[in-house]
Formats: C-alpha cells, structure tokens, sequence
C-alpha cells in the first residue's frame, strides 16, 4: 500500500523533556507501523529501532542558564504579554541553536535525502517549516500546548475572539465584556506583533541556514505555514471548549496514555498494602524536586508525616534527609502506571498538561501547585472543573498543605467529578495515538491532501470577511440614496428658479 514505508523527518527541537517524551509516542508508532523515521531532537532513546535514524541536537540548549529555575519558585504573576514575548524568545533562541548544530546543518544542505513527510512540533519554530520546502514534501506539525489562533489561521480559520479565549488566557466561552475586551485585545496584538516583529525575525533565521540550499527564493515562512498540510493537537472534546473546525485540524488529547504495565515489584507492594491508599507526588520533568528551596521541602515532608495515607515522591536524589515513615522516594517513577493503580487517593502535580491529562483519565483527584506557563491555565480549568484544589507554591504551609489533601480525599465529590471526566476523556471511538497515526499516513498517502484546508487560508483579510462586498454595498446603498437626492435637489433649485422668474414677470407686467 502507498505510504507503508515511507521515510519521515520527525523534528522536535524543543529541548524541554516533557515535550520530547510526548512527541516520543507519536515517532514510536510511526516506527511501529513500518516507517522509516530520520528523527531531530535533544533527548536520545532508551529504545534503539533499525528504522530509526537520530540526529541529537548537542550540546542541548541549555534552558535553565537562559531562564534561572530559581526564578520560578518566587514568581508571582507574570503578565500574559510577557509570557508571549517569552515564548518567542525562547522559540527563537532554540531554533537557531538547532540550526547552528553541525548534524543539523549537513541535513540541510544534503544533496542525496529524500523524504515523503516531514514532521515538526507546532511550538515556536517555524523557520523549521523550510525543511517542508528544502525536501520537496508536505509538512504535518504536532500542535503540543493546544489551539493558537494561528494554527486556525494556517487552516483558513478566524477564531472567533467573542467566544474563544486566548491560548494563555483560561476563561470559558461564556466570557463577561471585559473578559472579551481583554481577549480581543491580546489576541490582536499577538496577531500584530506574531505577523510584524517575530515573524519576520523567524525569516532571517531560515533565510541565514537555507540559503544556498534551496534554489531559487526561499518563501515566507508565514506561506509555509499556510501550507501545513494537518494539525496534529493536544487538544480534546470533553475538557477543551468546542471550537470552529477544518478536516485537517486533528485533536489528539491522550495520545501518550497507555494501558498500565507491571510495576516494580517494591513500588507494587507499596502500593498494594497501603491500607488508607496513596498519594502520588511529582513536580514534573523540568523543574525537579531537588530544585525546590530547602524550607519548602521541609514543610512538605512535615505534612506529609503527619497524614494516614502513604505517599510516593519523585525526588531526584537521596539527600532528602530523614524520610517519615509513611514516604518512599525515587528517582524515577511510572507515572502512568502508578496513577492507573486503584489505591492512588490523590495526585500533587505541578499542572503540566500531561500529568493532568493522565490524572483525568484514570479519574484521580489533583491538588495542584502551578509554577509557570499553562500550568496556571491548567491548575484554573481543573478547580472549575470540580477534580481539582490549587495552591500557591510561595505561600506553601504545612498546615494549608494538609488540609487541601484531606479535604480531596475525604470529600466525596472530587472523585465524583474525577470520574466524571475520565468517563468522557476516555470515550473515543479509536485511541487518539491511532487516530494520529492514520491521519499522517492519509497525508503521506495523498500526498498533502490538499483537500483537507480551506482556501480561506490564502484570501486576504477583507475577502474573507467580505469587506470588498460590504463596501460594494454601502457604495451601491449611497449612490442609490445620493444620486436620486442630488437629482431631486436639482430638479427642486430649478423649480424654484422658475418660480421667483414667473413672479419676477409678474410684478413687471403690474408696474
């Protein structure tokens, strides 16, 4: 069958590890199905494939230089603005550290690969949609943070900006004025500066590295976005808010989740004998646990010790000090098969959108403590969701610690809620990792799949809005009310014209 076999250039230059470890999924079944996958990224597999061939971004780019964790831990609310500008920043920092990798370089300028698709994370990195031009071949990218109003623009959508809020912004669709002053207001100037400032700046990257490569002019980066072929997006129907649609805008929302395998024999017996159940407690892959200040660990240790329920911590290292009885730490956790587990009362997260999607899906109350990024978006959906409580992480007290994580076990209506949404989170008529799979190969197949966008991705601005027409109307509504009117006008000075003629005759002929 046409696309079995097929060689795809899978690039995820992100370096964060979460990004990488779901994007993973998406290459592992790829590989699975019999392709042939020449795959970019920072983070080397555990499981070595014949058709796998990697390009290792190296040395990685070194966030926590650029971006000091220990900043993160103080933070208070950072700006939305901000926190686009950030993304950019780092979205732009990051491509060219890629671009300026040797390996990175002999792939653009190889003169013998060939490839049918290729394959981008949808962050921050769209010079890399030149390797779509540079192969000759369509582009499918993997939308990791959800819905952008570009993505819908790159599909020939406008977001309707009344209903849907911003990507940073966590409101629902039924937002007050303000609410949709404000969203109306940022999405414009992500809109203007995205299309003005960052952009352009993204253009100077690809033009810098393609150079030479490509014959001919290279093409706008914002072109190459509108011919993305299909969206790919972490994104799903019972917990993101219905939106419009194009038949390329694929939602994948728990791709990554997999049926549980076998624990580690300690880990299952810790969790089988745990008499009033277990919490679980990660901070995720970027921040680490042995990143938080020392006070802070302490305090969570001294709450943890005073509760019935057994607890596992992922911490990095063993020099956590004296351990309560009652906690088991490591370095390295399953996180999915451990939450799949039935005596796991309550997940601490960080609010990352992958935990909380595992959370969700095997209906596992969450206490979360966001620190930067979605993860307050996140954290806020969860609480209005009714599975959720949130803290402050600056403000942590032992005392406020042991309370939310009594409160979530005890109360009966969070695990209520919990199962309520992993019923709809799990109701698919095909597992979204599946659904993935099939639709990158339809691209590959029909060899960009034209047909799946819409034209309205091509049309200026005020063809789409039908601007042209309203404008032919109100011109044609103005000549039809003015030039009557001017006629009438005429008409009416040359009456009376007449009129002050005839009495003028008159008064003459009396004299």
């Amino acid at each position: 069958e046409f696309g079995a076999g097929s060689r795809i250039l899978f690039m995820g230059p992100f370096p964060a590890p979460s990004h990488w470890l779901w994007l993973e999924h998406f290459q592992n079944d790829l590989l699975r199905q019999g392709h042939h996958v020449t795959s970019v990224n920072n983070h080397p597999t555990k499981h070595p494939h014949e058709n796998l061939t990697e390009i290792i971004i190296s040395p990685s780019f070194d966030i926590p230089k650029h971006f000091p964790k220990e900043n993160i831990f103080s933070m208070q609310f950072v700006s939305d603005f901000n926190n686009l500008e950030l993304w950019w920043t780092i979205g732009l920092m990051t491509t060219e550290h890629a671009f300026k990798d040797p390996k990175v370089k002999k792939l653009i300028e190889s003169k013998d690969d060939h490839y049918d698709l290729v394959i981008i994370e949808q962050f921050f990195h769209e010079a890399f949609l030149m390797f779509g031009k540079r192969f000759n071949c369509p582009v499918v990218t993997i939308g990791t943070m959800g819905y952008a109003d570009n993505i819908d623009h790159a599909m020939g959508i406008l977001t309707p900006w009344s209903l849907i809020p911003h990507l940073l912004l966590s409101h629902t669709d039924r937002m007050t004025f303000g609410q949709r002053a404000y969203n109306a207001y940022l999405s414009l100037y992500d809109a203007v500066m995205r299309r003005w400032v960052y952009l352009p700046k993204m253009q100077k990257l690809a033009e810098k590295y393609f150079q030479g490569s490509i014959e001919g002019p290279l093409p706008n980066v914002l072109d190459l976005e509108r011919n993305i072929s299909l969206v790919l997006i972490n994104a799903h129907r019972s917990i993101d808010l219905p939106r419009p649609s194009m038949p390329g805008l694929i939602d994948v929302g728990g791709a990554h989740i997999q049926k549980p395998k076998q624990l580690p024999t300690d880990l299952q017996n810790f969790l089988d004998n745990a008499t009033y159940g277990v919490i679980y407690f990660s901070m995720g892959s970027y921040v680490k646990s042995t990143d938080l200040p020392q006070e802070k660990t302490a305090l969570i240790l001294k709450a943890f010790g005073q509760l019935k329920q057994q607890v596992i911590w992922k911490f990095e290292n063993d020099s956590i000090g004296d351990l309560p009885s009652n906690v088991m730490i490591k370095k390295w956790m399953p996180q999915n098969d451990i939450l799949a587990h039935p005596n796991v009362k309550l997940f601490i997260t960080h609010g990352g959108i992958f935990g909380t999607q595992e959370g969700i899906y095997w209906g596992v109350p969450m206490l979360c403590v966001p620190l930067y990024g979605d993860q307050h978006r996140n954290t806020i959906k969860s609480v209005r969701e009714g599975y959720a409580r949130s803290l402050v992480f600056s403000k942590l007290t032992t005392d406020d610690l042991v309370r939310n994580i009594e409160t979530l076990i005890n109360d009966p209506q969070y695990k209520r809620s919990a199962l309520e949404v992993s019923q709809r989170f799990r109701d698919n008529p095909i597992h979204p990792l599946d659904e993935a799979t099939f639709w990158i190969e339809y691209i590959i197949r029909h060899r960009g799949a034209r047909h799946l966008k819409s034209h309205g991705a091509f049309i200026p601005l005020h063809q789409y809005l039908l601007l042209d027409v309203l404008g032919c109307l109100l011109l044609g509504a103005f000549l039809a009310i003015w030039l009557p009117w001017r006629m009438i006008r005429r008409v009416h000075k040359w009456w009376l014209k007449g009129e002050s003629s005839n009495k003028l005759n008159e008064g003459k002929k009396r004299l």
